[in-house]
């Protein structure tokens, strides 16, 4: 779609009409998450995890029976499933990096879209996008950790090296970087026009790692956690449905926050502005009581003079008049 297209259908919708979509939305898609979240321990059926373990530690594990011979290994190890209910993390926690990553897109189309109308409210919109894109970030690594913690490795201690040596996690750790490096440029430059342009085409530049992420996952040979065939995602239908139902939820829930911060700070500038024509207008008032405060008071002294020289006029005539009174007499 032509930039032009995009700026005429988002100058087409209201700030109403936006904030009533909103509210839908953030309803709609609170009901969807709920409803995938209740299924996911409900409907969707327990996925299995393979485990590997000496013979004498699976023998002393009370959780599970002895293995069958098949899975005795002639190593000394012995391979059976566990359930894997850390796998329940999935239905949110790849809703909540998608939704990251489509957000962190519009706010790189709104940066262009400010860099060539030079419109604030288009730099308005992709820096409210850069926040939500924050947030999202930061659940997606939380919820991450989770179940790497859970699933795949043993101690705390050993995140970090995986964060260092997982494809997705190295982009997209370097992604969660570039976002809290887009702030810290926001509030490092002078000037609203330019502290607008500079954001505006960091964002664009960093928004490059998004597809240089999805490349380079499927172009390495290392073996990873994350798939990389989204289209062969190996669920069935009980996992599969509520999967998609949360997708589906997280995205309105996304855009409903994206358009409820815009609207909350375009009306904190509208406040503002009313605060400032406030301020101004007594200001104005106070002048203008003052200077006629001043004028009057200037206006009662030059009266009063007058009216003391009048007096002491007077009052030299009637000395004069009863000096001539006693010459005569």
């Amino acid at each position: 779609m032509p930039m032009d297209k995009i700026v005429d259908f988002f100058k087409s919708i209201t700030q109403k009409k936006e904030l009533q979509i909103a509210i839908v939305l953030a309803i709609i898609g609170g009901i969807l998450t709920t409803v995938a979240f209740v299924m996911a321990f409900t409907t969707a059926n327990v996925q299995y995890a393979t485990k590997t373990v000496p013979v004498e530690g699976f023998i002393t594990d009370t959780r599970v029976p002895l293995a069958p011979p098949e899975f005795q290994e002639a190593d000394g190890m012995v391979r059976y499933h566990v359930p894997w209910f850390s796998q329940k993390i999935f239905y949110f926690h790849v809703p909540i990096a998608q939704l990251s990553l489509v957000v962190f897109s519009l706010a790189a189309i709104f940066a262009g879209i400010f860099l060539k109308t030079r419109d604030p409210n288009w730099d308005l919109r992709s820096r409210i996008g850069m926040e939500v894109t924050l947030l999202f970030t930061l659940g997606a690594m939380i919820s991450g950790s989770m179940w790497t913690r859970a699933s795949w490795i043993d101690s705390w201690g050993e995140l970090f090296p995986m964060l260092l040596s997982e494809p997705r996690l190295v982009t997209y750790s370097v992604m969660l970087m570039f976002v809290v490096a887009y702030f810290v440029l926001r509030r490092s430059v002078d000037g609203d026009e330019k502290k607008a342009t500079y954001s505006a085409v960091f964002a664009l530049l960093a928004w490059i790692i998004v597809p240089f992420s999805f490349i380079f996952t499927r172009m390495t040979n290392q073996v990873q956690a994350h798939p990389t065939d989204a289209l062969n995602t190996g669920m069935d239908s009980t996992n599969l449905i509520p999967f998609i139902i949360c997708i589906f939820g997280m995205m309105m829930v996304g855009y409903a926050i994206n358009i409820l911060r815009v609207a909350e700070e375009k009306k904190r500038a509208q406040l503002e502005a009313i605060k400032e024509d406030i301020e101004d207008a007594l200001a104005d008032a106070k002048k203008e009581s003052d200077h006629s405060f001043t004028n009057q008071y200037s206006a009662a002294a030059v009266l009063g003079t007058a009216e003391g020289a009048d007096q002491g006029d007077d009052s030299s005539d009637a000395a004069d008049t009863n000096t001539n009174k006693g010459e005569e007499g």
